[in-house]
């Protein structure tokens, strides 16, 4: 439950030949609500025209039904929600998707992820005379592709890739045809789907639930491809190209009736939970208790394998938004505080154990062991779904600093400590891969599990 804590960067949905296509890419956009709530944008396609909105806020916040219905008319579209990883909060301009105007055709393009090479490429483009109207990631994709001498938009985008270094899920919208590429470790998510005879892709399989398509595979790492009226066809841009999908996308980051590289997240979690219950068990406990909402389905997995009964001790307000939207620490501290409420009949006088998703900061895991001491609970021992946090993320996480960090330079024994818990673990990294059901390799490859243990794929 990361109020104050871990943010990931965005979520994208597209379609290609639908009537209706702002329709079906505002609700896609909808079902990944949790992957960015600072703002949201659709660019359409209405014959030769690429036609864009962009707002604050949530999805239903951004757009009303007239813009959908009038100003995004059109039979292809793509979509975003943004979480601001850099720039202002509601700053316009960080809006996605980005769309370019060019003499003959037009483009847009919205992202996942953060290049690790922006700067470099950023100084050398403006070296050769480029000028940036933002910091987005986006823009830089643009410019490459752009200035790069190949006739074929295709060849154009391979060279643009090849050239850039990080973890990263694109979208891009033209006249003619939308396309989708991922990053060559595949860190960050997408996955293709079909409603109909109707392509679309997106962030997390949710979204086709919600829009009722069917999901077909998963975008492959290193992969471009391209849908448009002809159909799908496939193309490598590097043959340097092996999985190493986030960690975080199982234990936070998606939702959980997700499915990643064909395993799905709430199963994931609790098979977390089960493993937790036998690394680090909890024999006089009297309830199991849940982070909600994340933190819920590896809770139930402890319940389950140590056979303590699962209770709600904790509510979570469903009228305030997720705080970690929130740039500051002192507007994430007030938000632990209107979010949360612990039950104090369910939890006082009780040992509980409390079931939380992660712990990166430290402060959220510590309003909450405050909460239940004040509720009343007896003794709180604090099981943590995943393994230490002691490296940061450059691949699209908000999280770029060892400072940020209680792990780093702090032992558990200390960090129990600091946040007040009677007891404190965390899975084991082969625990948390053996639970997912996938190996972690030393180059990083398979799960990466850098953040954890240093080992960075890219």
């Amino acid at each position: 439950m990361f109020i104050g804590g871990l943010n990931e960067a965005c979520g994208l949905f597209g379609v290609w030949g639908h009537k209706d296509a702002a329709s079906v890419v505002y609700y896609g956009l909808h079902a990944q609500q949790h992957r960015g709530q600072d703002g949201a944008g659709i660019v359409v396609k209405n014959g030769d025209n690429l036609t864009r909105h962009r707002g604050p806020g949530l999805v239903s916040e951004a757009f009303t039904k007239e813009i959908i219905d009038t100003t995004l008319k059109g039979t292809a579209a793509i979509g975003h929600t943004r979480y601001a990883m850099t720039g202002k909060l509601h700053n316009q301009d960080g809006y996605q998707p980005r769309l370019f105007h060019f003499e003959k055709s037009s483009l847009a393009i919205c992202h996942n992820g953060s290049l690790m090479n922006s700067q470099e490429l950023r100084h050398d483009l403006e070296e050769d005379g480029s000028i940036f109207q933002t910091t987005a990631d986006a823009e830089t994709l643009a410019h490459l592709i752009r200035k790069n001498r190949e006739p074929l938009l295709l060849d154009k985008l391979k060279a643009a890739l090849a050239q850039i270094k990080g973890g990263f899920a694109f979208l891009l919208l033209t006249q003619k045809k939308m396309i989708a590429a991922r990053d060559p470790r595949g860190t960050r998510p997408l996955v293709i789907g079909k409603l109909g005879d109707i392509y679309v892709v997106a962030s997390e399989t949710c979204a086709f639930d919600i829009v009722g398509a069917e999901y077909v595979r998963d975008v492959a790492p290193g992969e471009i491809v391209i849908i448009d009226d002809e159909g799908l066809r496939s193309y490598s841009f590097t043959s340097d190209a092996w999985l190493a999908v986030c960690a975080m996308e199982y234990i936070y980051f998606a939702r959980p009736d997700t499915n990643i590289q064909g395993i799905n997240v709430h199963a994931s979690r609790k098979n977390i939970g089960r493993r937790l219950a036998k690394e680090s068990p909890s024999p006089a406990a009297d309830i199991v208790i849940a982070a909600p909402d994340t933190g819920v389905s590896a809770a139930i997995g402890y319940a389950e394998e140590s056979g303590t009964p699962y209770e709600m001790g904790l509510i979570k307000s469903r009228y305030v938004a997720r705080t970690f939207i929130e740039p500051s620490q002192e507007l994430r501290a007030q938000g632990v505080k209107m979010k949360l409420s612990a039950v104090r009949a369910i939890v006082e006088g009780k040992i509980v154990v409390l079931v939380d998703d992660s712990m990166v900061r430290g402060t959220t895991s510590t309003r909450i062991v405050t909460l239940l001491r004040e509720a009343g609970a007896k003794e709180v021992h604090m099981k943590i779904a995943s393994p230490l946090f002691k490296h940061p993320c450059y691949y699209g996480v908000d999280m770029q600093s060892t400072s940020e960090l209680i792990a780093h330079g702090n032992t558990v024994a200390e960090i129990n400590k600091i946040i007040g818990t009677d007891s404190l673990s965390f899975v084991s990294e082969e625990g948390l891969a053996e639970a997912i059901g996938i190996p972690c390799g030393k180059n990083g490859s398979g799960l990466c599990m850098a953040c954890f243990n240093g080992n960075y794929p890219i």
